[in-house]
């Protein structure tokens, strides 16, 4: 696939901004990629039991919250 010249993006991204749409950029800015974290993830059952049982409890009963996996998210993702 072929990413869209400067022109086409520009324009999708002013007519979503009318339209009161947030766009993210359609190709990563250069120069952030992240080093690659190569670590392996811990298991899902261990980090589940970090988290003391009141509080295991309390997520049950308020969000029906369930722990199924353990992924890696960017930095960029979470809020510093």
């Amino acid at each position: 696939m072929e990413w869209p010249d400067d022109a086409v993006e520009s324009a999708f991204r002013a007519e979503a901004k009318e339209r009161g749409e947030v766009v993210v950029p359609a190709r990563p800015i250069e120069g952030s990629a992240e080093p690659a974290d190569t670590k392996p993830l811990p298991a899902l059952v261990d980090l589940v039991n970090r988290i003391p049982p009141e509080v295991r409890e309390a997520l049950e009963d308020l969000f029906r919250a369930r722990f199924v996996t353990v992924k890696r998210v960017p930095a960029k993702a979470l809020k510093h």
